[in-house]
């Protein structure tokens, strides 16, 4: 018996996902693209090698190139991120934040968090990595007007919890942390200051964001396939020296809590790719990061004047990657609806939780990402034209497939992906590799 044909149809799904994508507007906030040079990597000889431990102190045999891409990746991160510490190993942002969770607090003990319906990743809960650790959790309370942390009322949380850490950063996140005055509140307590910088960690390199690491984050995780337009995995990033027995005790346990702690081998091709989107992004991040912040404002911009809720209104809706839209009133669960509507009219976004929804199976928001429009070409003019698009579906509840016709057309000057060292190759005939 032959399975030709099962692998065959595996190969036929991946061309059918290909010219799905191909042909829609992918506006997942967590999703970007790759370039053709960091592809390159994920089929090279790397894949499938091992590499435990750490460059000159390898469990294996056959490691002394890939320990020159790892020196060069991490020297990359940290030119990058302009800090003093980088680990590259981490083979997602979920999996960099556990790493970081159990170097710095033992199971039982006290940490403060973000709710989830106020944009917190699902790490951060107790059904997510912070459950696996074990951890404690307070949550801060969160300003929905300002659509951020209540500044006043965190550092009341703080001072009461005592935590051993305090963890920022979000999933839905259109603002920056006030974290300067929140993280000198932690510290006067003794605690560790942690920012998880997964959706902005882009932005945050290219300048257009915040700069946690100097705003007083004590360490940094994120992931290397949003914002910052490179393979999936993670990294883990701080400017902490090691100029004492404390901060050298502290690095070194979130070195060990990646390797031996969270992973075995750790996907060298994926860090072979991340070490080019480093580079790529010194080259190109600045100003791909300011265009899409000028995306989603415009975006923003342009479904507020088509009658929809676009929250943060009050701070001009957005200064990250992410516009969120709060479809009906909160308990009426439209976001499902919506979210499967858009898609019908080849528009792939995400229903999300806003503040005060409680179930995030029927949640009544949308939050749509610009990453990979931007990467793709558009910029602030064509926002107008993505706006309209929305409009049509859910308001004027038009025809998706007529809207999804229009969608494929319109999409089809946008094939050229931008930012990166290969700017002439159509991202999205992948196909034609089949």
């Amino acid at each position: 018996m032959s399975y030709l044909d099962d692998a065959n149809y595996i190969r036929g799904l991946a061309k059918k996902n290909n010219e799905l994508f191909g042909d829609s507007l992918p506006m997942i906030a967590s999703e970007n693209v790759l370039s053709p040079m960091c592809m390159e990597m994920l089929i090279s000889d790397f894949h499938g090698r091992y590499a435990e431990g750490h460059p000159g102190k390898r469990y294996y045999q056959g490691c002394k190139i890939f320990d020159d891409v790892e020196t060069k990746g991490v020297e990359l991160a940290k030119k990058l991120f302009n800090c003093s510490f980088a680990n590259i190993q981490a083979t997602s942002g979920t999996v960099a934040n556990m790493a970081v969770f159990k170097a710095l607090a033992k199971p039982g003990e006290r940490v403060t968090v973000l709710p989830t319906a106020a944009g917190a990743h699902i790490s951060h809960g107790k059904i997510g990595g912070i459950g696996v650790r074990g951890l404690d959790t307070v949550e801060f309370p969160f300003d929905k007007e300002n659509m951020n942390l209540d500044i006043e009322g965190s550092k009341k949380v703080i001072r009461e919890a005592k935590p051993k850490f305090a963890l920022f950063g979000q999933s839905v996140f259109l603002f920056p942390t006030p974290l300067e005055e929140l993280a000198e509140v932690s510290h006067e307590l003794g605690a560790r200051v942690v920012y998880d910088a997964a959706h902005v960690l882009g932005l945050i390199a290219g300048g257009k964001f915040q700069d946690p690491l100097r705003e007083g984050a004590d360490v940094m995780m994120g992931s290397t396939h949003k914002t910052l337009p490179g393979p999936q995995g993670g990294v883990i990033l701080s400017d902490v020296k090691a100029d004492s027995e404390i901060n050298e005790k502290f690095l070194k346990a979130i070195d060990f809590a990646v390797f031996p702690g969270v992973t075995s081998s750790y996907h060298l091709h994926h860090c072979a790719a991340k070490a080019i989107a480093f580079a790529e992004h010194l080259e190109f991040g600045r100003e791909y990061a300011g265009q899409m912040v000028s995306n989603a404002k415009a975006l923003a911009q342009g479904l507020h004047e088509r009658d929809f809720n676009v929250l943060g209104e009050k701070l001009g809706f957005t200064e990250s990657h992410q516009v969120v839209v709060q479809i009906g009133e909160v308990g009426e669960a439209k976001g499902r609806w919506a979210a499967q509507v858009l898609e019908d009219a080849g528009i792939i976004c995400n229903m999300n939780m806003v503040p005060e929804d409680t179930s995030a199976l029927n949640p009544s928001g949308l939050r749509l990402g610009v990453p990979e429009l931007t990467r793709m070409g558009m910029k602030e003019k064509e926002m107008g034209q993505v706006a309209e698009f929305y409009k049509r579906a859910l308001i004027d509840l038009e025809d998706p497939t007529k809207v999804k016709e229009d969608v494929r057309a319109f999409k089809q000057d946008y094939r050229i992906m931008k930012f990166c060292f290969v700017d002439n190759w159509d991202a999205y005939r992948y196909n034609e590799l089949f």
